[in-house]
């Protein structure tokens, strides 16, 4: 499959190029452009948005640099047994390993999540 395709990279007439490509190469790069079912592309919101795009990469990464807070470890591990294993890390469910603590919210701090589909609860069909 043969088709023309724009090169942002170039300028004037060597903007537009060709590219040939076998079908099923071709129609797997085009499947990395489809979203599953349900998802739909938003680019003029969130992080990465024009307006504010070069500010929130430049703090994610500040942040990022930052040091984790320490956490203050449940009273209950002081009292444990010391012949068992102190390491209270949940495993994952996937694989069985262990599973890292990366960040503990405050009580009435935790990021909201996607509604539940509980009874008396409808979601929109795309």
């Amino acid at each position: 499959m043969t088709f023309r395709y724009k090169d942002y990279r170039r300028s004037g007439q060597a903007r537009y190029r060709t590219m040939t490509l076998r079908a099923d190469e071709f129609i797997r790069r085009f499947l990395l452009h489809v979203l599953p079912k349900g998802f739909h592309r938003i680019r003029h919101y969130g992080l990465l948005a024009s307006a504010g795009c070069k500010a929130n990469i430049a703090r994610a990464k500040k942040l990022m640099a930052a040091p984790m807070p320490e956490i203050d470890p449940p009273a209950a591990r002081d009292t444990a047994d010391p012949h068992t294993t102190t390491d209270h890390r949940p495993s994952c469910p996937c694989c069985g390993g262990r599973m890292i603590i990366v960040e503990v919210f405050a009580p009435g701090g935790a990021p909201r999540g996607p509604p539940s589909s509980g009874p008396g609860i409808r979601t929109a069909t795309p």
